[in-house]
């Protein structure tokens, strides 16, 4: 039981199959170091506007099992619109370096590292926007709930706990209940955090600036009853995709325009 629990933490691999040139845009590949010594693979779109110098800075993270590529139809959304844009691939991820686990948490760290990167090496407006999916999704809310250097969140796909996700996966093994508690019990001291502090129901409580979230009605991963109960804590948009499952980039590359119609409408753009 417990070392298949601990092979569960270890997501699938998924290469990085294109780069943004696939996508008619020019990019930098970046090195991005985290804590613990890990080595990040990303890369950086520059604007190519004339107000490159005041455009903003989105930064794109994947979700569990993905990596940056899948993303990159997502990152010509705001790169067409003017900004530049930052992906990366989290830790056990696409083409960074692994490590004991991956988690929320993690997912967080490496974000944080990539905005401490950004900050350093580049130039924008200052005004960072942070996007992630599902499991990126609960790391853009974590983090951008502890700094104050974002101006504005998209969640696309988010969990309201992991508490709700696992306790849903670990009921599909019609494991008992007393069962299910000590697993979740055990996850949380492997990661090192308390599912109510990382929750994403929890942490937009602390969120001041704009967030914007959204789900697609036919994910069977999460279900959009978690998209209202986030909402329910926080004064931020909730925008529906009808027809989309938890991995429908597609979809929301169709209905993008929305996206950056939420960012102009903050003045972000």
């Amino acid at each position: 039981m417990w070392v298949l629990l601990h092979v569960g933490f270890i997501p699938p691999r998924i290469k990085n199959d294109k780069t943004p040139n696939d996508f008619a845009m020019d990019y930098e590949q970046l090195d991005i170091i985290t804590d613990n010594n890990k080595h990040l693979f990303a890369w950086f779109v520059a604007s190519n506007t004339p107000q490159a110098k005041t455009a903003p800075l989105v930064i794109i993270v994947h979700g569990w099992g993905s990596s940056a590529s899948l993303m990159l139809p997502i990152a010509r959304i705001f790169h067409q619109a003017g900004s530049h844009v930052l992906l990366f691939d989290s830790r056990c991820h696409g083409r960074s370096d692994g490590d004991t686990y991956s988690a929320l948490p993690r997912f967080s760290e490496d974000l944080d590292h990539a905005i401490e990167h950004a900050k350093k090496s580049f130039t924008f407006n200052d005004n960072i926007i942070l996007l992630g999916h599902s499991v990126g999704a609960g790391a853009v809310l974590y983090s951008s709930s502890k700094r104050n250097d974002i101006a504005a969140v998209i969640s696309i796909s988010a969990f309201g706990s992991p508490q709700w996700l696992m306790t849903r996966y670990f009921e599909t093994f019609k494991l008992p209940q007393f069962l299910i508690h000590f697993l979740l019990a055990y996850i949380q001291w492997i990661i090192g955090h308390r599912f109510t502090e990382i929750a994403p129901v929890n942490t937009i409580k602390k969120i001041t600036i704009p967030v914007l979230l959204v789900h697609g009605t036919d994910d069977n991963t999460v279900p959009i009853e978690d998209a209202y109960a986030i909402q329910d804590n926080h004064t931020g948009n909730l925008l529906i995709i009808e027809g989309a499952d938890h991995n429908s980039v597609e979809k929301i590359e169709t209905d993008g325009q929305h996206l950056i119609n939420f960012l102009k409408q903050e003045n972000l753009l």
